[in-house]
Parts: C-alpha cells; structure tokens; sequence
C-alpha cells in the first residue's frame, strides 16, 4: 500500500440536504435542524452539506421558509464546521439558464450568509456552463468543487475522466467530486477510475453517490482503497435506500485502518438518536415511502436512475401502454445516442425519458418532439461528448439556427430588470435572487411573509393598547 493514500478519509454529512431531498422529498422543516446541530458540530465532519439542491425551491413552495434564513441560522450553529451547498450551474437552483450577473450574485450572497464550499455541476458535463459559478466562488473566497455527473457509454473512457480532470485543474477549482447521482459506480470500476483521476490532477476527489442499486458502500470502501479523499455519507435513520451510504457504518468500516475518519461513534449515536423518532413520523405520515428503502437493480441494468423509471412508468400509466414497458426500456438507449450520451441526471434524465416515450408511443421516432428536446438539439443546454444525431436534428429542428457558443453569453444581464419587477415585495437584497429563481412562488412566498408580519404587528398592537394581559 503507498504512503499516498495512508491517510484518514474525511466525511460529508448529507442529513441536512440529500439525505432528506432523497428520501422525504426535502420537507424537513428549519426548526427541526436546529437543536441538533450544535451536536453535529462537535463530530469534526469535512463538511455538511445543509443547503442547495432542490432545499430552495422546497422550502418557499412547501414549508413557508425564507431559505436565507435558514442558511444564517445553521451558520450561526456550526461554529466549527464547513458548510456546503450544492449549485446546478449556470442554471444556479432554477431550471433554466440565468445571465452570468445573477449567478455571480447568487455565488456571492451565498458565501455572505455561511457557505463555505460550493459543489457545482452540469447536467451534460459541459465545463463552460461552470466557469461563471467558479470565478465568482474564488472571487469570494470560498471553496470551488466541480461535481462531474458520473455516467456509462462509449464516450465515457478513462481518458474522458482524466482529460476533463486536468481541465477542472486549470479552470481554478478547488476539488473534484464524481456525482453518481444514479448508484451506476461499481466497486472496482470506482478503484479503476478514482486511481486514475489521482493520476491526473493534484486535486482532492470526493465521491458521491447513492445506495439506489445496493452496491454504495462497497463502492466507497474501493474508492478509499484507491485514494479519494472525502465521501458523502448520511446518519443512519436516513441512509440507504435513494439516500446515501451510512454514517455510522462507514466510520466503522474505516476504523483502526490507515483511513480512520476519527470521528466519534457516541455522537454520531446522539445524532441518530435525534432523528429516529422524526423518520418514524414520516414513515407515519406517508412522507417516507418504504418503497424507495428498497434495492433497484434495475438501476444497474438499465442505467437508468430510478426517478427516471418511476416517471416512465407514470407516463405509460396515462396512455394506457403498460404493455410498452420494454419497448421504452429499449429505446432510452437509443434517444440518448442520437442525443450525443448525455449522463442521466436532471433535466437530461427526464429529456431522454419523455422522448423515448413519445418515440413508441407515436410508431415513428421524433414524429413529435418534446420543446426541451428542441432546446437540447438546438444547443441551449450547452455541449454534449458526442456530436448528435445529425438526421435526427434535422427532422426535430429544422433550419433553426445551432448554439454553438456557451449558451449563457447570448444572454443579457438581467438583475436590474429582475430588482424592478419585485421592488415592492423586498426586504432583504437576497429576495431578488428567490424571485429570479422561482418567481411565482417567490412572490407566494413574500405575500406570505407579509401576511405574517402584519399577524405579529396587530398582536403587538393590541398588547400595547392594553387589549392582552401583558
């Protein structure tokens, strides 16, 4: 064994974000984070990854909470600790692309409220929708993780991997994660390729993934094994199943070996014993489906991630074509070639899915294309590792012109014209960034606010009037 990887691997706590976005559909509520967190902090994690992800949306949508105010209150709990988000780009945590003014604000006022590593990725891979979230992350001091979307194909070689390392290198980020959003990384598939990349690129490499197809822990303790340097992992009443790896068990794993984490079992303990009672609520509730605790090999045989499937399914369901179950099965695989192999991960995942769906269902392929296939094939998500299709392109798009440049530069700044839309509803400087995101929610959300301030302001009132017994 070299001295090289003789040394303790760090952990990331998903609890606060993945694991409750994997499993609860990222419900848990602010207030129920709080009084656990100064026990968390003692653990000596790497990170905790609290925010990001699909937490924003949630959290206005759902739960009635600014997520700003949730970000400052676990900064000022963790006084210890690194806090960690998660960033989809240029598309920062909406669904499309914004101009490169509001993802340098984005990255900026993030880093001002507590986050102290910013893990960003693309849904296609392509670096270029990256380098505005880098630049304004190492403008800001903070820390610049590329997550790159781990994925199986002709075009996914080992060289793929340690050339885009090397590029990762040279743009200024700080760290390399492999995202395996779908639980596709196998053992000692993930031995080959984290040696690999370490032969590549000086960087630290973290590695993510989820227990989906029931190889995760497995795949963590090769990884280790070959040399990465942090993994993500979730205390135990909310790990496994679409979540991650558990905490507890993977600290165990490592200890007494030239990898122990040094983290304390006792507390980790106390961690999960905060939790257990809130997983049985769910489980209660019907917000923790036993379903998704389950193994998916399916996942490995297809390829295709679970909430992939579990959507073509429901699709199927309308149209009454249950019966077309494996003719779709058949055709994702040839979607995502004529679409240049994209990794399955949000919005490609749901792109390739629907269109394959369409393509059975229809007798003939691209008879009818969805506007997001349009949008794929026209370039405005950006570049793909192998050119598409050209026929199929022609037939879906036509004569409309090709995006060849990074999509974001043929975007004009808007921040301006976002703060003039939503002047009235502001109270803070980050409210422009939730409307920018999500603005009818945003605004369902400041009514909300409003609504509450106003409870609050009439009751003090009152009091002071002599209304209420003081």
């Amino acid at each position: 064994m070299s001295e090289q990887i003789k040394k303790p691997v760090g952990i990331t706590e998903t609890i606060l974000r993945d694991a409750h976005q994997s499993l609860i559909a990222t419900r848990m509520p602010t207030e129920l984070m709080l009084p656990i967190v100064e026990t968390m902090d003692k653990v000596g994690y790497h990170s905790v990854e609290c925010w990001g992800g699909a937490t924003f949306d949630a959290s206005l949508r759902f739960l009635h909470e600014d997520p700003w105010d949730r970000l400052r209150k676990l900064r000022d709990g963790f006084k210890n600790t690194k806090l960690q988000m998660l960033l989809r780009g240029q598309n920062t945590l909406g669904y499309r692309h914004y101009a490169d003014d509001v993802v340098a604000y984005f990255v900026q006022k993030s880093v001002a409220n507590g986050i102290d590593i910013i893990r960003i990725f693309d849904c296609l891979n392509d670096l270029r929708n990256l380098k505005c979230s880098v630049d304004a992350c190492n403008k800001e001091g903070a820390h610049a993780q590329i997550a790159l979307s781990y994925t199986l194909g002709d075009a996914y070689t080992m060289d793929y991997w340690m050339n885009i390392a090397k590029e990762i290198e040279e743009m200024g980020a700080h760290s390399i994660c492999i995202k395996d959003m779908a639980g596709l990384l196998v053992p000692y598939k993930a031995h080959e390729l984290v040696s690999a990349m370490k032969s590549a690129t000086k960087l630290p490499i973290q590695l993510h993934t989820h227990y989906t197809s029931g190889v995760a822990s497995m795949t963590y303790l090769k990884a280790v094994e070959a040399g990465v340097d942090v993994i993500d992992t979730a205390i135990s009443p909310f790990a496994l199943g679409t979540s991650q790896p558990a905490t507890e068990v993977m600290v165990e794993t490592f200890k007494d070996t030239p990898y122990d984490t040094g983290l304390d079992q006792n507390l980790l303990s106390d961690i999960a014993d905060y939790f257990r009672p809130y997983r049985e609520e769910c489980l209660a509730n019907g917000l923790l489906d036993p379903k998704v605790m389950g193994v998916n090999i399916k996942t490995l045989l297809y390829q295709v991630p679970g909430g992939m499937l579990s959507n073509m399914v429901s699709q199927l369901k309308e149209q009454n074509a249950e019966d077309k179950y494996d003719d779709v099965l058949n055709e994702i695989p040839r979607v995502r070639k004529d679409f240049g192999e994209p990794p399955l991960v949000t919005p490609s995942s749901q792109i390739v899915g629907t269109q394959a769906v369409m393509n059975v269902l229809m007798g003939e392929p691209y008879k009818m294309a969805t506007g997001q296939t349009k949008d794929l094939l026209s370039g405005k998500y950006g570049k793909t590792v192998k050119p598409f299709n050209a026929e199929v392109q022609k037939k879906v798009i036509g004569d409309d012109e090709i995006i060849e440049c990074r999509p974001a530069d043929l975007l004009p700044n808007e921040l301006d014209k976002l703060e003039e839309e939503m002047k009235q509803w502001k109270q803070q400087d980050e409210d422009v960034l939730s409307y920018a995101l999500f603005p009818q929610v945003a605004v369902d959300y400041f009514k909300y606010r409003q609504a509450q301030q106003e409870k609050v302001d009439m009751t003090q009132a009152d009091t002071a009037n002599g209304a209420y017994p003081v």
